[in-house]
């Protein structure tokens, strides 16, 4: 883990700035990072769809070959909430890798602390984001049914906030739960502020504070808005694939399951933080089934 910075860095650098509806080049990815598969080179898009005027507010689209209808899974990446360290980029071998699967997906980059980001701007951003859902489904062989919400790292807070009702409390108001069938956690908190300790220490600096923008003690109420012992998530599943990170505590769990989600946990102990979600990596591949059976859910 004392690579993580560097390592997810080195990703964020290939990433550029697309214009709207623009398709972008393949991204190469970096075997230390992403494991030895000699076809893991990301497939190039086939929209860049933007959801917001700022330089990050954009998502890659990814469609299967065939027909459809297709599932959809949006994809947000990690990085601790801290610009300069990571972007939707390392994300796209495992979009490219669920296309060849059948899976259309939405690889969506968004704001951190540090260029906008953090409390309000990166709820803001994926509440925008969630808005291109319904926009691809109008316009490509979507089955609206079948959509599921996935989060490694930081991205777990999307993942599974999305998905929950929000009061005047929460970050940019009150809100109803985006319509999801699941969410797919990859090595991500289960609670926030729960696992703040942990999740700092894989990050291995500060990063849950400057991204609520108080500790715990000073801002109860938000890391309070942003819980599901408060907001339970709205799902039908709700799958993690843990690795450096714990199974999130049983009462976490029961309060992730209160909005009807059966919760499921799978936990690879020791192994990568970016094994779970290198497509190639034997990590992965023994996880690969549980997630497209939570992915292609209610065939």
């Amino acid at each position: 883990m004392r690579l993580l910075p560097v390592l997810l860095l080195t990703a964020a650098c290939a990433t550029t700035t697309p214009a709207p509806e623009e398709a972008m080049p393949a991204v190469q990815p970096n075997n230390a990072t992403y494991g030895t598969d000699a076809n893991l080179a990301p497939s190039a898009p086939d929209a860049i769809l933007r959801y917001a005027d700022h330089p990050r507010g954009f998502a890659e689209l990814r469609l299967p070959a065939g027909d459809g209808p297709f599932p959809l899974a949006v994809i947000y990446h990690g990085g601790c909430w801290k610009t300069g360290i990571a972007s939707q980029a390392y994300m796209a071998p495992l979009a490219t890798r669920w296309q060849q699967l059948g899976i259309a997906t939405l690889n969506v980059d968004y704001r951190e602390v540090g260029d906008g980001g953090g409390w309000p701007g990166s709820f803001a951003d994926w509440a925008a984001s969630a808005e291109l859902i319904d926009d691809v489904a109008a316009k490509h062989p979507i089955d609206r049914a079948r959509v599921t919400l996935v989060g490694h790292s930081a991205g777990a807070l999307p993942a599974q906030w999305l998905a929950s009702a929000q009061g005047a409390d929460g970050p940019i108001g009150k809100r109803q739960p985006l319509k999801a069938r699941a969410a797919i956690v990859l090595d991500g908190p289960g609670d926030v502020g729960v696992e703040r300790s942990a999740f700092d220490t894989l990050c291995q600096f500060s990063a849950v504070d400057p991204f609520i923008g108080a500790p715990p003690e000073a801002a109860r109420d938000r890391y309070a808005a942003i819980s599901p012992a408060t907001y339970a998530p709205q799902l039908a599943e709700l799958l993690f694939v843990q690795a450096k990170l714990p199974a999130p505590s049983p009462a976490t769990q029961a309060a992730l399951a209160a909005g009807g989600a059966k919760v499921a946990v799978r936990e690879n102990v020791g192994m990568s933080h970016f094994a779970i979600i290198t497509p190639g990596n034997p990590v992965y591949t023994a996880n690969e089934a549980a997630m497209l059976g939570v992915l292609k859910g209610g065939e």
